[in-house]
C-alpha cells in the first residue's frame, strides 16, 4: 500500500498529468472547476455551515465523543503573510484515500446517495467552501499533509483540486503550539489561512455561532469557538463551548420517540454558561410517490423531528432560526418550537425551497407530527397538576408566519387540533382530568372566576359549573395571558344566559359573605352595558334589601326598576345606616322606601371599587342614595293629615339634627313645609304657616297682652310638643329643648324673635315698666340682628311715644325717643354753652342703670341723640335754619367765622360743627350763594388760569376786605386760598371749548400742565381736542389735526403736502419737551403714527386713483432717502406701498407695485397672447425716467425681471379668437414661462387651467385642447395617425423638450397613461388593422374605460367594413354554439388577434352566457311544438349544474316553466314541471309508465353522462319545483271484497312476537330517539292488541296522481300487509310456502314498513330506519341470537324495565 505521500504524487501524476503522460479528461476537469467556482455560494457563513456538516457526516471511533473546535490565532503559521489563521480540529477516524481522492475531484462526495445511513450533506462542494475565505487550505489527516491553491497550478493550469504536500510552514509541531502542547491533537487538522479582506467577517461569524446549532445533529455532541493570541488583549471573537446531551426517553415505539435533550454554553470565560433543555419529538412518516425528488429517490420514509424549548431558547445573534434541515436555515416561522428535516435547501442555505414538492411531502406531515408531540404533551402527565400544562399550551403556533407555506402548517395544526379533547374543564380540581374538544368548552369571565374562588373557600358548592349545557375551561388556562392560544383554538366564551343560570341555581347571593357578594355586584356593574342588559340575569334575584319585619329579602334587577316591593334605598353617609333603617321600621313603611342591609351598605363602603358599584346600583337597579335629609324629604310629603305621625316626624328631624346627620340649612328647609299640630289638634301643611310658642309659655303676652299677630294669620301651637316621650329608634325627648328645637327651626315664634306688627302698640302712649322697657329693646336688638326692616308704624309709635324716662334740667319726666340724649362726659360744657339754643333732655341713666348701656344701637334706632357731634350738629341744624328762613347777612357768616376760631382758641376741634354747616349754601360767591366747599378766594396767581377756567370766586365786593382776616378759617371750611396746584380745580371748571379757540401761548401751555400735574386729566382732553386752540402753519387747528415737525423724518410728510404743522415760533422751543401731553391730544409726534397718516393719505389717494405721478416719483424719492437710516420704512408702510393700487399701468388703470411688471424687450413675444400689467413709461405719464427707480420698484415689489414677471402670465393669458394664429415661436415661447413658472414650484389655478385647455395645440387630428393632447412615444407600437398625438412636424422636434411643461397643462406624455384619450378616438377608425393595433396597446397597458369612453366594440366584415356594437351584445366564447343568434361572438373575429381577456377586463363582454342568459334560450325553447337535441338538452343542463347555487336555483325555478322529458326518436320535448315527476320510487313509476300514454318523468341522459351525473340533475330538478313521485300521488287503502274469507291467527303466526318487540324496544331507546322506559312502552302497546287476520285474496292499495289540468290517474297494486289503526287490527295476505326468496322479501318489505309506519307516523324520520331493521329480522325469522347480534351492531340494547315489560307481555316464553 502506497503512503499518503506517494498517494498524493501518484494523483498529481496521473490525473493532472505532472510529470506523467497527458489525462485525456483534462478539459473535462478545466469545465468542472470553472463550474465549482460559479457554485460557490454568497454569503461567508456557508464554509462554516459546510464544515459542520462534514464533521457530523464523519466517522468516528467507538466511545469518543465527537467534537468539532474552531481555534483563530494572528500567528502566521503559514508564512503565507496571512493576517489571521482558522484552525479547525475533528477528532474522527480522519481521511483515508478514497477521502483524498473525493476532495480531489469535483462533484464525487463519498456521502452520494446515503441519505438513509444518516449523512446530511449533499451539495457536492462541502470542503471547497473555505475557498470563501482562504486561497490556500491545508489539510492535516491520518499521516497526509497537504495543500490547496485557488489559483491555477502553474504545472496543469488548475485551481482548486490540486493537493500539494508540504512538510513545513506550518509543521505539527506549529499546530500543536496553537492546540495546546498538553492536549492530545485530534486526529483531523484543516489550517486556513485567512485574507485580509475575510478576518473581520470570519470572527463575526464565530462569534455568532449560535448555541442551537447541535440541536439536531446525531453525532457532534460539543463544538468550541476560541481565539489564541499571545497578546490576550487583541482577542476580538467571542469564545463559546457548546455541549449536547440526551437527559431521558419518555416514549419510543415503532414510529415516534421523545427524549429531553440537554444543551449548554459557555462563553468565555463564563463557566457557570447557560443552559436550555428541548422536548424532543421524532416521528417517521412515509414518502409520498408525488412528492420523490431525483436527490431523495432512495429514501422511503421520512423522519420530522420538533423541538420544543423549556426555557428561554439559547441565543447569540438576533434571529432564532425556525427551520433545521440538521442544521440551522435563516429562516424564522415566528413559532414557538423548531421544525427540523431533510429539507432540500437553496445553494446558499439560508432557506428551504419552498416550492419543491419534497419540502411541501415534509411540511404537509408537520402537523400530524405537531399535534401527536402536543397530545403526548398534555394527556402523558397523569400525575401532573393541571396548572402545569398550561406551559405546553406555549407551544402552539399561535402567532403568524411570514412564510405563506408555514401559514398553512399553521392552520394544519389548528384545524386538526380543534377536533381533539385536549382542554381541561373545571372538573379536573376534583382530581380526575377531564379533557374535552375547544369547541366544547367555554371561557368565563376572570372577574366571576374570582367569586368562584372565594365562594368555594367559604364552603359553597361549586364544582360542577359546567352543568349548565357547557363546559367550563379550568380556571388555571382561563387567563388573560392566554387570551391568544385560546383564540387560536376557538375557544369561546359562555353566553351570558349562563351566568343568570349559575348565579340563581349555586345560591351566590345569600349563601356567600358580603365580600363575595359585593366582588359579585361589581363584576355585574363592570360588564353591565356591553354584556348583561337586557338578558335574562335581569330577572336574577340578585339585590338585597330590608323589609318592614327587619328581615333580608331579595328581589331582582327588573322588580327594582318596576318598583315592584316598593323603592329600594341606601344611605347616602357609612354612619346613617341604622339609624334610617330604625326610624324607617318606626315610620312602618310610610313611604314604600326598603333599604340595603347594613352589612352591605358597610361593605359597599369599605370597597376600592365602591364608586363602580354604587353607579351601577344607581343607574341600573335603580337604587338611590338617601341622606336623611333625602329621607326625610321623602316622608315629609307622605304625612298628610295624621297628628301622631306629624308629631313623630318633628321628633325625626329633631334627633337627627342633634346627631347632625342633617345640617341646620337642611333642617331649616324641612321645617318650611312641615306639618305642625296647633293647639285645637288641626294639622296645618302649609308651608307659609306662622306659629308662636303656646301663651303660657310666652313673652308677648306680658308685653302685648293678646297674640299680637293673629290678623297676619299666627297660631299657637299645641301643647303635644311638649310632652316628653321615646322612640324604637332608642331616643328620648325633652320637652323644653324641643320646643327650643322648634323655636330655632319651626319658627315657633316669641318675642324678642317675634317679627313686630305694622301697627302702633298702645302700651307706648304711656310709660313702660323697666322690664317692658328692657324687653322692647330687646325684641328692636333682635330685629337688627336678623336684619329684619321696622315696620313704619311700629317704630313710629316706638319714636314718638312717652314712654322713655329721662332728666330736664335736673327733673323727671317721660320724652320720646327722639326727643332724647346720652349724657356723656366729653362734650359736656358744649351742651352747656349750647342750651342757650335749645334744652337737652337726658335719659334717666340712674333709674335705667348700667344695663340701658347696653342698648345704645338701639337707642339710636329709635332716635336717642349720643354724640358731640350730634350736639354739634344740634347747633349748627340752629344755625342752619336760620339760614334756611333767609340768606345769611355779611355779619352773620362773619360771626360763625369768628366762633370757628373761637373754638380753635380753646382747643375744641371744631371739625363737627364745620361738617354742620360746610354744606350749607350760605356763602356768596360768583356763582351767587353756594357752599364754601370749592369756592376760590381771589389773587394774582389765578389770572391766567380764569382764561381756560370759570371758578366760584368769594365776592369779595359783598363781604369787603374784613374777610382776609379769615384766610385759615376759611380754608377749614373748604375754601381755596391761592392757586397752589390747583390744575385739578382748573379742569373741573373748565370753560366750554367753543371758549378756548385761539388760546395765547401762555394759556395753551399752562393747559399742557394741567395735563401733566392733575390725576383726572380726561376732560380738558377731551374738550381741548374739539377746540381749535392750537396755532400751525396752516392757522389754529384742533391738535388732533396737527403734527409736531421732526427734521430727520420730515420728508415723509412732504409726500403728499397739506399736514398742518405745529408753529414753534409761536411757543418756542418749550414746545417740543410737551411731546407726551401734545400726543394725548391727538397731535402726531411720533414717527410710527406719521407713517400711519402717510398710510391712510396713500390708502385715500389710491382708492381714487389720485396718486399723481409728481406724489409718485416724491414717494420713491423719499424712499431712496431714507433707506438705510434709522427712520427707513417700516414693514407696514412698505406693505402699504406693495398692496396699495397707486402705480399706472399700460392698461389704463392703478394697481400695486407687486401687480406690475417694469417692460423690457424680453415681453415682446408673449405679449402677443397675454394681457400684462406694464407701467406706464409712456410719455403720457412716467416716462422713461420710472426706468431710474429700478431698484426701489424692485424692492416693493414690481417685477423687472423676465423671470419675476412671469408668474402674472397665468392670469392674464388671453389666446386670440382664431387659434391658427398662434405661431409655434409663440407656442413654445409660452411653454418657457411654464417651465420658469414649473421650476420655481408653481401651482396652475383652475382659472389658467380652464384657458389653457382651448384647442390652441395642432395634433394630426387637428386643433386640440392639451387635455386632449398625447406626445408621441414611438415604442408604443402606434401610429401619430392613430390618435390625437401632437404634430411635431408643425413644431418641430424641440416640443419634446417640453415634455414636464406639456403635462402641467395637460398633455399626456406617457402613450400607456393617454390609452383613455386614444379609445375615446378609436370609433372614427374602420380599419380593422388599425383597431387591431389600438386594441393591442390598449391591453398592453390594461386600458379600463372611464365615463366619458364609448363603449363599443368593432364586429368586422371585412378589412374596412364592420359595426360598433354595444358590450352587452358580445360574448366571448360560445363553447357549445347554442347563442350564434343572440350574441356576437368575439372568439370568432378576435381569436390569435387580440387578448381576449382584455374584452372582458376593459368592455366587462362577458366571458360565457350567463345563468340568465340560459334561463332567456330556454324561455325561447318553452314554445310549443319545439324539440331539442340531446346535445342542446345536455348542454343546457350540464352549465346549469356547473354554476348551481341557491340564488340562481332561485332564479331557474322562477324562469323555468317547462322541463324536458324523453320523447322517442323526434327528440327531447318540453312539458310543465307541474305535470312530470322525478322518479324516486322505482315501483310506483314502473306502475304510471304502463298504465300512462303521455311522458310523466323528467328526461336525463342515456346512457348517464359523468358532466352532468343524474342525482346532481335530479337534484336540480327538486329545486326549480318538479316534485318527486312519491310525494306526489294519493295513497289509498282499498276495501276489502265482500264476502271475502277471514282467518283470525295469533300474533306470533303473523310474527309479531316477543323479538319484534325486543327490537323496537331497543330502536326507541337509542340516541336517536331517546325514548324513556314509559314512552317506549306505551308505544309498542298497540302491536300487543291487534287481532290479526289472514285471507288468500290480494290485499291491495290505489294509487292517484293529480295534473295540473285537473286530470288524474290512477293505478292499483299489492301491498300484502294492512295495519287498520282504527280498529286495531291487521289483515295479511297468505303467502304460499313454496314461495320463492322475491316473494319473502316483498312479503318483508311491506310487513316491516307497515309496522314501522304505524307505530311512527309521527316521525317520519325515524320510519325508514326501523323499517330497514324489522325487514333484516323478519328475513331471519327474528331469530333471538341473530337479532342480538343485529342489534349490537346497530348499537341498540334493551334495559331491565324493558325486560321486565316484555317478561309480563310474553308470560310463557
Amino acid at each position: 500500500m502506497a503512503t499518503p505521500k506517494e498517494h498524493i504524487e501518484l494523483i498529481r501524476k496521473t490525473k493532472f498529468s505532472i510529470g506523467g503522460d497527458p489525462n485525456p479528461l483534462t478539459e473535462d476537469l478545466h469545465q468542472a472547476v470553472r463550474n465549482l467556482s460559479a457554485e460557490l455560494y454568497a454569503k461567508d457563513v456557508h464554509f462554516l455551515m459546510e464544515l459542520i456538516q462534514n464533521a457530523e457526516d464523519n466517522e468516528y471511533f467507538e466511545g469518543v465523543d465527537p467534537s468539532l473546535e474552531f481555534v483563530i490565532t494572528s500567528q502566521d503559521i503559514t508564512a503565507t503573510g496571512a493576517p489571521a489563521t482558522l484552525l479547525i480540529f475533528n477528532n474522527e477516524k480522519g481521511f483515508y484515500s478514497r477521502n483524498i481522492d473525493s476532495i480531489c475531484s469535483v462533484g464525487r462526495s463519498t456521502k452520494k446517495g446515503n441519505r438513509r445511513r444518516g449523512y446530511i450533506g449533499e451539495k457536492g462542494i462541502g470542503f471547497k467552501s473555505v475557498f470563501l475565505i482562504s486561497a490556500q487550505p491545508y489539510i492535516f489527516s491520518n499521516g497526509y499533509q497537504i495543500r490547496f491553491n485557488e489559483a491555477p497550478c502553474p504545472h496543469c493550469g488548475l485551481g482548486y483540486i490540486v493537493p500539494e504536500w508540504i512538510d513545513e510552514n506550518p509543521t505539527l509541531d506549529d499546530i500543536m503550539k496553537v492546540y495546546g502542547s498538553c492536549s492530545v491533537l485530534p486526529t483531523t487538522v484543516i489550517v486556513l489561512p485567512l485574507t485580509p479582506d475575510k478576518v473581520k467577517p470570519v470572527k463575526q461569524q464565530l462569534s455568532s455561532i449560535e448555541p442551537e446549532v447541535l440541536l439536531f445533529l446525531s453525532k457532534i455532541k460539543r463544538l468550541s469557538v476560541r481565539e489564541d493570541n499571545e497578546d490576550t488583549r487583541l482577542n476580538t471573537v467571542s469564545g463559546i463551548a457548546i455541549t449536547s446531551e440526551t437527559n431521558f426517553v419518555t416514549r419510543k415505539n415503532i414510529d415516534a420517540e421523545s427524549y429531553t435533550l440537554i444543551l449548554s454554553a459557555e462563553e468565555n470565560s463564563d463557566k457557570l454558561g447557560n443552559e436550555c433543555s428541548y422536548h424532543i419529538w421524532k416521528q417517521k412518516f412515509p414518502v409520498r410517490p408525488e412528492n420523490k425528488v431525483e436527490r431523495r429517490m432512495d429514501v422511503e420514509e421520512l423522519v420530522i423531528t420538533l423541538a420544543f424549548p423549556n426555557q428561554e431558547r439559547l441565543q447569540r445573534g438576533m434571529k432564532l432560526p425556525g427551520v433545521y434541515a440538521f442544521l440551522p436555515t435563516e429562516m424564522v416561522t415566528n413559532f414557538p418550537f423548531i421544525i427540523q428535516g431533510d429539507f432540500v435547501l437553496s445553494s446558499s442555505r439560508e432557506t428551504i425551497l419552498l416550492d419543491n414538492k419534497w419540502n411541501q411531502g415534509i411540511l404537509d406531515y408537520v402537523p400530524s407530527a405537531f399535534v401527536n408531540a402536543f397530545i403526548s404533551l398534555v394527556k402523558m402527565t397523569d400525575e401532573a397538576p393541571v396548572s402545569s400544562l398550561r406551559r405546553m399550551f406555549n407551544f402552539l403556533p399561535v402567532n403568524s408566519s411570514v412564510y405563506k407555506n408555514f401559514n398553512a402548517v399553521r392552520e394544519a395544526i389548528r384545524s386538526t387540533l380543534v377536533d381533539e379533547d385536549i382542554l381541561p374543564s373545571d372538573e379536573s380540581c376534583m382530581g380526575q382530568k377531564f379533557f374535552h374538544k375547544p369547541s366544547e368548552v367555554g371561557r368565563i369571565m376572570p372577574a366571576f372566576w374570582g367569586i368562584v374562588e372565594k365562594a368555594r373557600k367559604e364552603g359553597l358548592d361549586l364544582y360542577n359549573l359546567s352543568s349548565h349545557g357547557i363546559y367550563i375551561l379550568h380556571s388555571s388556562f382561563d387567563m388573560i395571558e392566554y387570551d391568544n392560544i385560546l383564540n387560536f383554538l376557538g375557544v369561546e366564551s359562555v353566553d351570558n344566559g349562563w351566568y343568570a343560570k349559575c348565579i340563581k341555581s349555586y345560591n351566590l347571593v345569600l349563601g356567600v359573605s358580603e365580600g363575595v357578594y359585593l366582588d359579585l355586584l361589581l363584576f355585574l356593574a363592570e360588564n353591565w352595558n356591553n354584556i348583561f342588559h337586557g338578558t335574562k340575569i335581569m330577572n336574577v334575584p340578585i339585590l338585597k334589601y330590608v323589609d318592614h319585619s327587619g328581615c333580608v329579602s331579595l328581589c331582582s334587577i327588573t322588580e327594582s326598576t318596576r318598583r315592584s316591593p316598593g323603592t329600594i334605598c341606601r344611605s347616602g353617609q357609612f354612619h346613617h345606616i341604622s339609624w334610617l333603617i330604625d326610624w324607617n321600621r318606626e315610620f312602618n313603611g310610610v313611604a314604600n322606601l326598603f333599604f340595603l342591609p347594613k352589612s352591605t351598605q358597610n361593605a359597599i363602603c369599605s370597597s376600592l371599587k365602591k364608586e363602580t358599584i354604587l353607579h351601577w346600583l344607581q343607574n341600573q337597579a335603580q337604587v338611590f342614595a338617601l341622606s336623611v335629609n333625602n329621607y326625610a324629604t321623602a316622608v315629609i310629603d307622605l304625612i298628610g293629615g295624621k297628628p301622631k305621625l306629624a308629631i313623630t316626624y318633628c321628633h325625626f328631624l329633631y334627633h337627627s339634627f342633634l346627631k347632625e346627620f342633617v345640617t341646620r340649612a337642611e333642617v331649616d328647609h324641612l321645617c318650611c313645609k312641615l306639618p305642625v299640630v296647633d293647639n285645637y289638634g288641626n294639622v296645618h301643611a302649609s308651608t307659609k304657616r306662622k306659629i308662636l310658642v303656646p301663651a303660657n309659655r310666652s313673652k308677648w303676652n306680658s308685653l302685648v297682652g293678646s297674640n299680637p299677630l293673629k290678623a297676619e294669620g299666627y297660631i299657637e301651637l299645641g301643647e303635644e310638643y311638649l310632652h316628653p316621650r321615646t322612640f324604637a329608634a332608642g331616643q328620648f325627648t325633652h320637652g323644653e329643648k324641643f320646643l327650643k328645637f322648634l323655636g330655632s327651626h319651626v319658627a315657633v315664634l316669641d318675642i324678642p324673635s317675634l317679627p313686630s306688627p305694622n301697627a302702633a302698640i298702645p302700651a307706648l302712649s304711656s310709660p313702660l315698666t323697666k322690664e317692658n322697657t328692657f324687653l322692647l329693646l330687646d325684641w328692636i336688638q333682635s330685629m337688627k340682628k336678623r336684619k329684619t326692616p321696622i315696620p313704619e308704624r311700629f317704630l313710629t309709635s316706638i319714636k314718638d311715644g312717652n314712654w322713655l324716662r329721662v332728666t330736664i334740667n335736673g327733673f323727671s319726666g317721660y320724652k320720646s325717643p327722639v326727643q332724647s340724649f346720652f349724657y356723656s362726659f366729653s362734650f359736656g360744657d358744649v351742651l352747656q354753652n349750647g342750651s342757650v339754643f335749645v334744652d337737652i333732655p337726658l335719659i334717666d341713666q340712674s333709674f335705667y342703670g348700667e344695663r340701658i348701656s347696653n342698648y345704645r344701637q338701639e337707642l339710636k334706632t329709635i332716635g336717642v341723640m349720643f354724640e358731640y357731634g350730634e350736639a354739634c350738629q344740634f347747633i349748627g341744624d340752629h344755625f342752619m335754619r336760620l339760614a334756611s328762613a333767609s340768606m345769611l347777612s355779611k355779619d352773620r357768616v362773619l360771626s360763625i367765622l369768628a366762633l370757628i376760631k373761637y373754638l380753635r382758641t380753646k382747643c375744641l376741634p371744631p371739625d363737627e360743627f364745620i361738617c354742620s354747616i360746610k354744606e350749607g349754601s350760605w356763602l356768596k360767591t360768583s356763582h351767587g350763594y353756594r357752599s364754601p366747599v370749592g369756592a376760590v378766594l381771589f389773587d394774582d396767581e389765578w389770572k391766567t388760569a380764569i382764561q381756560l377756567s370759570d371758578v366760584p370766586l368769594i365776592d369779595q365786593a359783598f363781604y369787603g376786605d374784613e374777610i382776609l382776616g379769615f384766610k385759615d378759617e376759611l380754608g377749614l371750611l373748604g375754601v381755596i386760598v391761592g392757586f397752589s396746584r390747583c390744575h385739578q380745580l382748573v379742569i373741573e371748571n373748565l370753560k366750554q371749548s367753543s371758549h378756548l379757540n385761539s388760546l395765547k401761548a401762555d394759556a395753551f401751555i399752562l393747559s399742557l400742565d394741567c395735563m401733566r400735574c392733575a390725576k383726572l386729566s380726561g376732560r380738558l382732553v377731551s374738550t381741548l381736542r374739539d377746540a381749535k386752540c392750537l396755532k400751525t402753519n396752516h392757522g389754529y387747528k384742533p391738535p388732533s389735526e396737527c403734527f409736531l415737525f421732526d427734521q430727520e423724518w420730515g420728508c415723509l410728510l412732504q409726500v403728499f403736502g397739506g399736514f398742518p404743522i405745529i408753529d414753534h415760533s409761536y411757543y418756542g422751543s418749550n414746545i417740543s419737551g410737551y411731546g407726551n401731553e401734545l400726543k394725548r391730544l391727538g397731535v402726531v409726534v411720533d414717527f410710527a403714527v406719521a407713517v400711519n397718516s402717510v398710510i391712510i393719505c396713500l390708502r385715500q389717494l389710491a382708492s381714487s386713483s389720485s396718486v399723481t405721478k409728481e406724489n409718485a416719483f416724491s414717494l420713491l424719492s423719499c424712499y431712496r432717502q431714507l433707506k438705510g437710516t434709522s427712520y427707513e420704512f417700516p414693514s407696514d408702510l412698505k406693505k402699504c406701498i406693495r398692496e396699495v393700487k397707486w402705480l399706472r399701468t399700460r392698461l389704463g388703470d392703478f394697481r400695486s407695485p407687486r401687480e406690475c411688471i417694469l417692460f423690457g424687450p424680453e415681453w415682446e413675444t408673449i405679449s402677443s397672447i397675454s394681457i400684462l400689467p406694464f407701467i406706464d413709461d409712456s410719455d403720457n405719464y412716467y416716462g422713461k425716467d420710472i426706468h431710474e427707480y429700478r431698484d426701489e420698484l424692485k424692492s416693493i415689489g414690481v417685477a423687472v425681471k423676465f423671470v419675476r414677471g412671469v408668474r402674472f402670465l397665468p392670469s392674464c393669458l388671453c389666446f386670440p379668437r382664431s387659434t391658427d394664429s398662434i405661431t409655434p415661436r409663440i407656442a413654445l415661447s409660452l411653454l418657457q414661462c411654464l417651465r420658469i413658472l414649473l421650476e420655481d414650484k408653481y401651482t396652475f389655478s383652475n382659472e389658467f387651467l380652464s384657458k389653457v385647455s382651448k384647442n390652441w395645440l395642432k395634433t394630426y387630428v387637428g386643433y386640440m385642447s392639451p387635455g386632449d393632447c398625447l406626445l408621441f412615444d414611438e415604442e408604443s407600437g402606434l401610429k401619430p395617425t392613430d390618435g390625437p398625438f401632437i404634430d411635431e412636424g408643425f413644431y418641430g422636434s424641440e416640443i419634446r423638450t417640453y415634455e414636464k411643461e406639456l403635462s402641467s397643462i395637460g398633455v399626456t406624455i406617457d402613450a400607456e397613461k393617454g390609452s383613455t384619450l386614444l379609445a375615446r378616438h378609436l370609433h372614427m377608425h374602420s380599419d380593422f388593422a388599425t383597431i387591431i393595433r389600438i386594441y393591442e396597446f390598449l391591453a398592453k397597458v390594461k386600458w379600463s374605460p372611464d365615463k366619458e369612453a364609448k363603449r363599443l366594440i368593432w364586429i368586422p366584415k371585412g378589412k374596412r367594413n364592420g359595426r360598433w356594437v354595444e358590450p352587452d351584445e358580445c360574448v366571448l366564447h360560445d363553447k357549445d354554439g347554442l347563442f350564434g343568434l343572440q350574441f356576437n361572438v368575439l372568439e370568432k373575429n378576435y381569436k390569435n388577434k387580440v387578448a381576449l381577456q382584455f374584452f372582458s377586463g376593459a368592455f366587462g363582454v362577458k366571458s360565457y352566457p350567463s345563468l340568465d342568459d340560459y334561463c332567456k334560450l330556454w324561455k325561447g325553447w318553452e314554445t310549443p311544438g319545439h324539440r331539442l337535441s340531446h346535445d342542446e338538452c345536455c348542454a343546457f343542463w350540464r352549465f346549469v349544474v356547473r354554476h348551481k347555487g341557491s340564488k340562481k336555483e332561485q332564479m331557474l325555478s322562477e324562469s323555468l316553466g317547462k322541463v324536458p322529458v324523453y320523447s322517442g326518436l323526434d327528440g327531447i320535448m318540453l312539458f310543465d314541471k307541474n305535470d312530470v315527476f322525478i322518479a324516486d320510487d322505482l315501483h310506483l313509476k314502473e306502475l304510471f309508465v304502463q298504465s300512462s300514454s303521455r311522458p310523466l318523468f323528467v328526461w336525463y341522459p342515456q346512457p348517464s353522462s359523468p358532466l352532468l351525473p343524474r342525482t346532481m340533475l335530479f337534484e336540480l330538478y327538486t329545486k326549480i319545483g318538479v316534485r318527486v313521485i312519491s310525494k306526489s300521488v294519493q295513497k289509498k287503502e282499498l276495501s276489502l271484497k265482500n264476502g271475502l274469507e277471514l282467518k283470525q291467527i295469533n300474533l306470533g303466526d303473523a310474527m309479531i312476537g316477543k323479538g319484534l318487540l325486543r327490537l323496537i324496544l331497543g330502536f326507541l331507546a337509542c340516541s336517536s330517539m331517546k325514548l324513556e322506559a314509559d314512552r317506549r312502552h306505551e308505544a309498542v302497546q298497540p302491536l300487543l292488541n291487534l287481532t290479526v287476520f289472514e285471507t288468500s285474496e290480494p290485499v291491495e292499495v290505489g294509487f292517484t296522481l293529480l295534473l295540473s289540468s285537473g286530470q288524474t290517474h290512477e293505478v292499483r297494486a299489492s301491498r300484502m300487509v294492512r295495519w287498520d289503526k282504527t280498529s286495531s287490527k291487521v289483515f295479511i295476505q297468505k303467502m304460499d310456502e313454496s314461495a320463492g326468496q322475491k316473494d319473502r322479501l316483498e312479503y318483508a318489505t311491506y310487513f316491516s314498513e307497515t309496522i314501522a309506519e304505524g307505530l311512527l307516523w309521527e316521525k317520519e324520520d325515524q320510519i325508514s330506519s326501523l323499517s330497514e331493521l324489522i325487514k333484516l329480522a323478519f328475513i331471519l325469522k327474528f331469530d333471538e341470537d341473530a337479532v342480538g347480534f343485529l342489534m349490537k351492531s346497530k348499537n341498540l340494547q334493551v334495559f331491565v324495565e324493558d325486560e321486565e315489560f316484555l317478561s309480563a307481555a310474553f308470560p310463557n316464553e
